[in-house]
This record gives structure tokens, C-alpha cells and sequence, in this order.
């Protein structure tokens, strides 16, 4: 977890030899990088604007300036053309991901007003104050034989729609990427014995987003549940009657269990400082960790609510999908397939344990249950279907040594679901639920993913550019 800001750099590029030659337009082409700043002003982000560089010796310098400020990501504006000698010093030092923009200030020159200037020298300042698309070749045939990654937005500095959808999906990815990187996830108990699609490499989690990976133990948790005031459990019971709809058949023992480990959770990440949690744990019949482990899933999905996802059976690649999906502010509950359903053509998706009640359909329930299946214990769990309308699935892969990611866009639709104290969702998907079904599982996806509302693949995909992960989009 961080206090730190995105920090966006921004440089606009001219040729210094140009503004004794045509008056006002040095002017004219700062004017656009200033106008473009304001267009990537965010509350949440600091932009590092170094202005119109127009010499190799500028660049030099805001390469330098742009590394000591520590951005995240570049913006570079197009404003004419420009020496590629005027912007390779300032990217291969700053080491960031580059995003080139390619903004005309016009949809089209007026060529009827540029020619009837009736003086050459002044159409030509005019021409070059539209002419960004000029160098974007040169910078890119550069930029490749440089090793320098870079992507492009193309279109008009004004009134684009595409433009400013584009721009704020990269300022989306990169805010996820800073989040990712700055993240530290717990990890508390044992793998599920036997789910060897979930076992993970630790290593190749924290290189590919740079996650710190922090080892916690239930006996901590334990001690803070153990010393809770009264109060303290009785304020969380109120929290949870106020957040959930909760099962006229619940033991209030078991409401009273829950509520005090929801508060021992809450400390525990806190003190722990984690942004993100997977946990798995049996212990024995009687003992206190038994005790803690079979209460968390109430407390679990309230953690999830507030930004720090929870993911059971120590399912650490899809704790790393819930926190991309949580931070691109759609959620991301736990999930993995329940069945299909061939007359609806929709796939049956849920699991037992936390979900993220922010996303859901309605009010979660809680309910009561005799049995945890397939783990030990018994007590209260969440039901809830995710809300109704377009949905992205996303899950963390490890393969080959290296991290991918799969998603797919569908939705979630109203229909009958079993009432069996998890949560339960409909999906439906364009290439049909048989066909989604097979090309899902070609990719090798582990049996886990992150279910958000919305579409946002598109900035999946923009996310795995700026870490140079790999990502295929089912549908």
C-alpha cells in the first residue's frame, strides 16, 4: 500500500530551427502541449509537464528531469515534426512506458484560408502547426531499433471522443500497474492439498507486477480476535446487519463469531499493512485456528468491499485478478464454474466463501450453513449474484515461467440460481456458452477467475502492454 501519486509525464516536440522562421509558433505549439495537460489532470495523479523540447540538448536534460521525478508513464505530443535526436535522450533515460500522441488541432486544414494567405512563408507556418503525423514513422522506426517500447494514440488534440477514451484508459492501466507494484499481498496458511493448478511461483508474481508478497500467520489473527473489546464485536454485528440481509434461521452465535473475527481481519491487514489476501487453513477438530478459519468468509467479503480483495484456498494468481479488477474500480469476486445450462445457453459460475458485495445484484445474503463443502467446519456464508449487465472475467495465469492474462467480456443475466449459500451468477457470452466453455479452457486458465461489472478488456489489455504481459481476450 502507498501514499504515493501517479506521476504522468508529459513533453511536447518541435525543431528549434522553425521559430525564427515562422512567427508564433513556438507559441502556438506550446499552447497544445499546455492544453493537452489540462486534458490529463486527474485529482489522484500529478502530471510532470516539461513543456516543448526542440533540441538534443533539451532532451537530454528531460530525461534526466523526468527520471528524478520518478513518472510512471510518458505522454509524448506530436505537435510538428521533429528530430527523433529530440526525443530518444528523453525516453531511454526515463525508462518508462511511452505513449505517443499523434493529435492534429483540427479534423482538417482549412485549406481554402491557408491558401488564400497569399504569403508561402506563412502557409508553411500554418501546414506545420497540423503536421504531428510528420515524424511518428521516424520516432517509431527509432524507437524499435532502440528497444523502446511505445503505443500510439491518433486523432485530433479537441472534440475526439476515441482520443479521450483512449487517454484515460491509459492513465487507467498505468494507475493499476502503480497500484499492482506497490501492493503487498498476504499470504496466509497452505495451498487447498491437491489443487496443483493453484500452486504459484512467488517469484514470477512479484517480477511481473512487482507485488511484495508478505507471509502471515493465523496465530496473529487468533491473538487479535482474542483480545477484542466487547464493543468492538458488537459494532461490527451492527455493520453487518447493515450491509447484508441477513437469514432469519443465522444462530446469533454464529452472527456473534463472524462479527469478531470481521474485526480481528480488519486489524490484521491493517497492522499488516496489505492491500490484498489469500488464505487457506484446517487445523483441527476444536482448536482456536479452526475456530478463525471457519468465521472468515463474512469478514472476508467486507475486506473485499473496502478495497482489499480476499481470495480463498490460498488461490494467490487470482487474489493478484481480484486487486487489477478491484483497482480499475469493477470489482472482482471470486469465482470459477458451477455448470452449464444448455436450454439458456448461459455458464453457471459462483464459489463458496468471500464475495465482492459491491458488485452485487441486489443485497448479499447471509445464510446459514451445516457444512462447508469440501473443507472443514460450519457456520455463515455469503450468497449473491453478481449485478445484472455486462460483465469482464479475468484470470492470472502462470505458464512457462511466465504470467499471462485471459479475459473475456459477457454478461450476467437474471434467471434462477441455487440457493445454497455461495455466491451463484449467470453469464452469457457471445460465442455461446459451449464454445466460450472450450476456448476458456484451451488457454489453460487454472479453475479460478475475477468477475467485474462492465466492459473493460480493452483496458486489460492496455495494462498488460505497460508490463509486457501477455494477455488474450476470449471474447
Amino acid at each position: 500500500m502507498t501514499d504515493r501519486k501517479l506521476k504522468v509525464g508529459l513533453f511536447g516536440i518541435g525543431l528549434a530551427t522553425y521559430w525564427p522562421q515562422f512567427e508564433g509558433l513556438e507559441e502556438r505549439l506550446s499552447a497544445y502541449v499546455g492544453q493537452m495537460a489540462g486534458k490529463l489532470a486527474r485529482p489522484d495523479i500529478d502530471v510532470v509537464n516539461l513543456g516543448l523540447i526542440d533540441t538534443a540538448e533539451k532532451a537530454l536534460e528531460a530525461g534526466h528531469r523526468f527520471r528524478e521525478a520518478d513518472v510512471d508513464i510518458i505522454f509524448l505530443h506530436v505537435t510538428t515534426y521533429a528530430l527523433s535526436s529530440t526525443v530518444l535522450p528523453v525516453v531511454r533515460r526515463a525508462r518508462v512506458p511511452v505513449i505517443i500522441l499523434n493529435l492534429q488541432p483540427e479534423a482538417a486544414i482549412d485549406y481554402r484560408r491557408v491558401n488564400g494567405l497569399g504569403d508561402r512563408t506563412r502557409m508553411t507556418g500554418e501546414w506545420l502547426a497540423h503536421c504531428g503525423a510528420c515524424p511518428v514513422p521516424e520516432l517509431a522506426n527509432v524507437f524499435r531499433r532502440s528497444g523502446v517500447a511505445f503505443h500510439q494514440v491518433t486523432g485530433m488534440l479537441h472534440g475526439d471522443a476515441h482520443v479521450e477514451r483512449e487517454i484515460a484508459d491509459w492513465i487507467d492501466a498505468a494507475r493499476v500497474a502503480h497500484v499492482m507494484a506497490h501492493n503487498r499481498l498476504g499470504v496466509m496458511g497452505h495451498y487447498y492439498n491437491g489443487m496443483l493448478d493453484i500452486y504459484s511461483d512467488l517469484t514470477a508474481q512479484t517480477a511481473a507486477f512487482g507485488t511484495h508478497i508478505e507471509i502471515v500467520e493465523i496465530d496473529e489473527l487468533a491473538r487479535l480476535r482474542r483480545e477484542l473489546a466487547d464493543e468492538e464485536i458488537t459494532a461490527s454485528l451492527a455493520t453487518m446487519k447493515a450491509e447484508f440481509d441477513i437469514d432469519a434461521d443465522c444462530d446469533p452465535a454464529e452472527l456473534r463469531r463472524a462479527a469478531a473475527t470481521a474485526v480481528a481481519l480488519r486489524k490484521f491487514v491493517d497492522n499488516k499493512k496489505l492491500g490484498s489476501l489469500a488464505y487457506y487453513y484446517e487445523s483441527t477438530p476444536g482448536h482456536e485456528y479452526e475456530d478463525v478459519i471457519t468465521s472468515v468468509i463474512v469478514g472476508s467479503s467486507l475486506l473485499t468491499a473496502q478495497g482489499v480483495p480476499v481470495a480463498g484456498e490460498y488461490e494467490v494468481k487470482n487474489a493478484q485478478a481480484m486487486k487489477i479488477m478491484d483497482t480499475f474500480g469493477v470489482g472482482g469476486s471470486f469465482t470459477e464454474y458451477y455448470a452449464m445450462d444448455f436450454v439458456e445457453d448461459v455458464v453457471l459460475m459462483g464459489h463458496d466463501g468471500p464475495g465482492h458485495i459491491k458488485v452485487a445484484e441486489g443485497k448479499t445474503k447471509i445464510r446459514p450453513l451445516k457444512v462447508y463443502h469440501g473443507k472443514v467446519g460450519s457456520g455463515v456464508s455469503v450468497e449473491m449474484s453478481v449485478r445484472h449487465g455486462p460483465v469482464t472475467l479475468l484470470s492470472v495465469i502462470e505458464r512457462q515461467g511466465r504470467i499471462v492474462l485471459i479475459c473475456a467480456e459477457g454478461q450476467s443475466v437474471a434467471g434462477p440460481i441455487l440457493e445454497i449459500g455461495n455466491t451463484n451468477s449467470r453469464y452469457k457470452f457471445e460465442i455461446g456458452a459451449r464454445r466460450f466453455v472450450e476456448d476458456w479452457n484451451a488457454e489453460g486458465p487454472a479453475h479460478h477467475c475475477a468477475v467485474g461489472t462492465g466492459h473493460i478488456a480493452t483496458k486489460i489489455k492496455k495494462f498488460g502492454k505497460l508490463l509486457d504481459i501477455e494477455v488474450v481476450q476470449i471474447c
